[in-house]
């Protein structure tokens, strides 16, 4: 071999190996973009109080997943739907009926992990001024009444569903039908007298009166629903089932007895997680094909 093959060979070989590291590194560093682990819930609340309540949600996954976690809130709940059914998210706070109706886009490819305690029997109000006269769901007839997200299980499909089991069908007994958006935004709705009543998620009532949020002397609830199958998180069945494990594990994992755990709980209004499954959210399916919302 003459002198100058052989720093050609020397040349071709250094390249090659650069190019491999730097196509080794390529990989890496994609690796590593993948780990992000992104986290986000429907809309049920303000987005700086979305913030507020799951971020330390995420920084406790994070430690737990041994990768960075991310929470960036969404725009509405067709927004937190999309997302999970096109994987541009790997954890998604749903209600009930997002669950369903995500499940429905997804050809049945979300998988339910988790659900507050709470969430096995959970409640909506429908709430009025005090001076207003409405005393029960008959006397909605012929008012402007909120409710709040259209995709909202507690805020929209269930009072939907027990005002037509009580024969009151929104569009041709109500004056007017506004969706606020929010749980929130529904309380204000009422509190300024956009509307005479609405309906909403009982924990977010509970939350407003206890912070003194609401004078329950001006607004208060006038029914309560009966009890049904709620909230949820999920993943994608495309997620590695030790992932899925991992991320349930830490969630049912959270133990009110320890102070940090308490208050990530406090801040989810949970008192604990408790397993869940798709069966759970059958009735919910139901409901909305009755009401005409599937």
């Amino acid at each position: 071999m003459t002198s100058l093959s052989f720093i050609k060979n020397v040349k071709y070989g250094v390249m090659t190996a650069v190019a491999s590291c730097l196509l080794a590194f390529g990989a890496f560093t994609s690796a590593q973009a993948q780990q992000v682990f992104r986290v986000t819930t429907i809309p049920e609340e303000a987005a700086t109080e979305q913030i507020r309540k799951f971020t330390p949600l995420a920084t406790y996954l994070e430690k737990q997943l041994g990768v960075k976690v991310e929470f960036t809130p969404v725009s509405d709940y067709p927004a937190a739907v999309e997302a999970m059914v096109n994987k541009k998210v790997d954890l998604v706070w749903f209600g009930g009926f997002t669950f369903v109706q995500a499940g429905l886009r997804s050809g049945g490819k979300v998988v339910p992990l988790a659900q507050r305690e709470e969430d096995t029997k959970f409640q909506s109000v429908f709430i009025a001024k005090t001076d207003s006269g409405i005393k029960s769901l008959a006397d909605m007839k012929g008012k402007q009444v909120s409710f709040g997200s259209q995709s909202s299980t507690s805020g929209h499909l269930m009072p939907r569903s027990f005002l037509l089991q009580a024969n009151i069908n929104p569009e041709t007994d109500f004056r007017r039908i506004a969706y606020s958006g929010a749980h929130d935004a529904t309380i204000a709705s009422v509190v300024s007298g956009k509307v005479d009543a609405a309906a909403l998620d009982i924990t977010v009532w509970k939350k407003f009166v206890s912070e003194n949020k609401v004078d329950t002397k001006a607004v208060d609830v006038f029914f309560t629903t009966p009890g049904y199958f709620n909230y949820n998180w999920s993943v994608h069945a495309d997620m590695p089932v030790a992932m899925q494990q991992k991320v349930k594990a830490a969630l049912l994992g959270l133990n009110p007895a320890n102070p940090e755990h308490l208050e990530i709980l406090k801040l989810n209004r949970a008192t604990r997680y408790i397993e869940t499954k798709p069966e759970n959210y059958k009735g919910l399916e139901g409901a909305a094909r009755s009401a005409g919302l599937l």
